[in-house]
C-alpha cells in the first residue's frame, strides 16, 4: 500500500490537487511528482492526528526537519523534503488556502555538491566502438550511442525521439526535454553518417512487418525503452573494460564536460543541455576544472 493510501481522504485529496496543479504548471516527469507524493504524505503521517496540513507552523517544519536528521541520514534527503514542503506551501499560498507560507524563513541544509559521474574521451571512444556494426542490434546500437554523445540527450528524450525529429540534410535533432520544452541540437558528421546507416540498413530489418514512429526500435518491432537502454549501456562497458558503474547518463555528462574541456561557452552549452537554469549547467565546469587540475597534477614538472 502506498504511504498517501493511509492517509484520511481529505488529506491526500489535497496532495493530489497540488500534484496536478504542479504537473500543469511545470509539466513535471511521473517520477518527480511521486517523490513529491511521498515526502508530502511522510510529512502529513507525522502530523497526524493532531494537526493537518494546513495548520502547520514554521516551528512544527523545523521539528519534522530536525528529526529525519539522524546519523547516517543525508543532507539532501532532508533538502528535498524541504523543497517539496515548500512547493506546496507556495502553490496553496497562491491559492488563498494560507496567509503565509511557513517555509519561507527556513534555510536549505548544507550539502556537499555532488559531481557528475562522467566518461573520459577515451572511455567514450571504447564504449561507442564496441558494438558490431555487421549485425543490426550492432548497427542500431552503435547509432544509438553515437547520437547520445553528440547531442547530450538525456535517456528520456531517446527513447521518445522519433523519425520526423532527425533533419539529416540539416544535421540537427529537434529534442522535446523537461516540461515539453523544444530545442534545436546538431548532430555532427559522425552521428548523421552512423544514422543514415542505421535508418538504411538495420531499422527496416528490426521492425520487420510492424510499425512504430519510435527513431531506434527493438528487434520485437517496438521502441526502446530506457531499461533497454541502460541494459546496453551496461553490457557495452563491461565489454569494452570500462569498470565504472555507469548509466546512460554519463554520455549526457560526457557530452558537457567534453564540449568545456575544449572551450566551449557555458551559456551554449546550457542551451544544448536544454537546461533552464545556468547554474544546472555550471556543475559541469567543476567536472571540466577536475581533469584539468588532474592533468596539470600529472605533466608539470612542478606538478
Amino acid at each position: 500500500m502506498a504511504l498517501i493510501d493511509t492517509l484520511a481522504p481529505a488529506i491526500a485529496e489535497q496532495i493530489e490537487r497540488f500534484l496536478d496543479g504542479l504537473w500543469a504548471e511545470r509539466g513535471l516527469s511521473d517520477a518527480t511528482l511521486a517523490a513529491y507524493r511521498n515526502d508530502l504524505a511522510r510529512f502529513a503521517v507525522s502530523l497526524a492526528p493532531r494537526m493537518t496540513l494546513l495548520a502547520v507552523t514554521r516551528f512544527d517544519i523545523q521539528t519534522y526537519l530536525a528529526a529525519r536528521n539522524t546519523p547516517g541520514s543525508s543532507p539532501r534527503s532532508a533538502a528535498r523534503a524541504l523543497s517539496s514542503l515548500r512547493q506546496f506551501y507556495r502553490y496553496q499560498l497562491r491559492a488563498n488556502q494560507i496567509h503565509e507560507d511557513p517555509t519561507a524563513l527556513i534555510d536549505m541544509p548544507a550539502q556537499g555538491q555532488r559531481l557528475p559521474k562522467t566518461l573520459s574521451e577515451a572511455a567514450v571512444e571504447a564504449l561507442i566502438g564496441a558494438p558490431l556494426v555487421e549485425t543490426d542490434l550492432g548497427l542500431r546500437d552503435r547509432a544509438m550511442f553515437e547520437l547520445m554523445y553528440a547531442a547530450g540527450l538525456r535517456v528520456s528524450e531517446l527513447v521518445s525521439a522519433t523519425r520526423a525529429q532527425i533533419n539529416m540534410r540539416q544535421g540537427v535533432i529537434r529534442v522535446t526535454g523537461k516540461g515539453g520544452k523544444e530545442r534545436l541540437v546538431p548532430l555532427g558528421e559522425c552521428a548523421v553518417d552512423w544514422i543514415e546507416r542505421y535508418l538504411l540498413h538495420a531499422r527496416g530489418a528490426l521492425l520487420g512487418a510492424a510499425v512504430t514512429d519510435a527513431l531506434f526500435v527493438t528487434a520485437r518491432g517496438g521502441g526502446m525503452t530506457r531499461q533497454n537502454v541502460w541494459h546496453r549501456i551496461r553490457h557495452y562497458a563491461a565489454q569494452a573494460g570500462i569498470n565504472a558503474q555507469i548509466s546512460p547518463h554519463a554520455l549526457r555528462h560526457a557530452f558537457a564536460t567534453h564540449l568545456l574541456n575544449h572551450g566551449a561557452d557555458l551559456r551554449a552549452v546550457q542551451m544544448l543541455l536544454g537546461h533552464s537554469d545556468l547554474s544546472t549547467t555550471q556543475i559541469y565546469t567543476h567536472v571540466a576544472r577536475a581533469r584539468l587540475m588532474a592533468l596539470h597534477a600529472e605533466h608539470h614538472p612542478r606538478g
